[in-house]
């Protein structure tokens, strides 16, 4: 029922924190959501209500904040956006604890990895410890093929470049003899 704005007003009233309505504003525009803040939070993207929920969560400067899945559902495009915010948060000193089920995503994101089986801890440690268990890989040259991911980031925009262009993609497909792609 209520916009992003107010959504972040409302969250600073209940921290008893000064100057509710600037504060909303600095975070609309930390996470930018300026132009999104004065509609409804009902009618954001994943992406943008992911973004609106680590606002919220972090009006009054929480020293720590948990994330449980902050990606799942979401597009590539959003999952970016929402993985340079947990990167930017934690370049900025907030500690953040993250459950997800991506290992992808823990390998971008995280500084120290534990991994849970069946509700326990099995191992934990950085990246390069858990890579250290395995023995190293055999290297064997391999042409890398553009993932579906690749491409559609190249059609839309990948947030973290500033690049999208369906021209990059056609300009790399030659049409064969006498053919129209």
């Amino acid at each position: 029922m209520l916009t992003g704005r107010e959504n972040l007003i409302l969250v600073a009233r209940l921290r008893h924190l000064e100057n509710p309505g600037a504060i909303a504003d600095g975070m609309l525009a930390r996470f930018s959501l300026t132009d999104a803040g004065g509609r409804k939070a009902a009618t954001y993207s994943g992406g943008v209500r992911r973004r609106l929920d680590i606002a919220m969560s972090l009006i009054g400067n929480p020293p720590i904040i948990f994330l449980d899945e902050p990606t799942t559902g979401l597009d590539p495009q959003a999952r970016i956006e929402v993985w340079q915010s947990v990167k930017d948060l934690a370049k900025a000193g907030t500690t953040v604890l993250l459950t997800t089920q991506y290992l992808d995503e823990a390998e971008h994101l995280a500084d120290r990895i534990a991994i849970l089986h069946k509700g326990t801890i099995i191992q934990n440690g950085t990246l390069a410890e858990l890579k250290q268990l395995l023995p190293s890989a055999k290297v064997e040259y391999i042409e890398k093929q553009p993932s579906l991911e690749d491409v559609f980031l190249a059609l839309v925009g990948d947030p973290s470049t500033g690049s999208g262009s369906a021209n990059s993609i056609a300009e790399s497909v030659e049409a064969p003899q006498g053919e129209d792609l």
